[in-house]
């Protein structure tokens, strides 16, 4: 069976993409939301990241 990446209905905050990465790699939603905010506050181009794959992402069927 093969795993497609999607953002998630159930386990989002703002727009799904944190919780559809948890699902895909197996792992809690809380750390893939953390290692975002650092991301966004350490580099920069977290939040630029963050909205390329709200667009790019295809919503839970």
């Amino acid at each position: 069976m093969q795993k497609k990446l999607y953002r998630s209905r159930t386990d989002r905050k703002i727009l799904g993409v944190c919780g559809g990465l948890a699902e895909y790699f197996n792992v809690d939603s809380t750390l893939v939301r953390v290692i975002v905010v650092l991301v966004a506050l350490l580099g920069g181009c977290g939040l630029l990241a963050y909205l390329i794959a709200a667009l790019i992402m295809p919503e839970e069927p």
